[in-house]
């Protein structure tokens, strides 16, 4: 007569999975890698913007986030950290980091579409990045 134990709860109390020596699949892998690349990027894009002193260009004012440069350094520093975060998460196999990277991919492809006017390829490229991570979120994602 054995004496099995209950099988525990796969999510400690932080949401962090307590599956560690499973894989990760190779979807997840690449969202988590998106997620992360994308993330350094918009810290990258911050830093710049914080820091460019030189010429705007006139098309700025009419941007979605007004005319300012630090506006934008701002909200890409946020959208920065919130990627980052969702991508250490969801290598983590968390369930609760799926759904952040679900809303970190949605506010990612939203703030590529800020560069739209200027630099459209990039922007789209950006996008379509964050659509195919949603999908690998969507698609693959979910408890074994």
């Amino acid at each position: 007569m054995s004496t099995s134990q209950p099988h525990p709860d796969p999510l400690t109390p932080t949401g962090l999975s307590r599956y560690d020596d499973e894989p990760v699949s190779g979807w997840m892998f690449f969202a988590g890698t998106v997620l992360g690349l994308a993330g350094l990027m918009r810290l990258l894009d911050s830093i710049w913007a914080f820091r460019y002193n030189g010429a705007l260009p006139d098309e700025l004012s009419d941007g979605l986030l007004g005319d300012k440069l630090t506006t934008y350094a701002w909200v890409w520093l946020i959208v920065g950290v919130l990627l980052i975060v969702s991508s250490w998460l969801l290598l983590y196999r968390s369930q609760l980091a799926r759904w952040v990277g679900f809303v970190a991919a949605t506010i990612g492809a939203l703030s590529a579409m800020t560069w739209m006017p200027y630099y459209p390829i990039w922007s789209l490229t950006y996008v379509a990045m964050f659509v195919l991570t949603f999908y690998a979120l969507a698609a693959h994602g979910g408890r074994e």
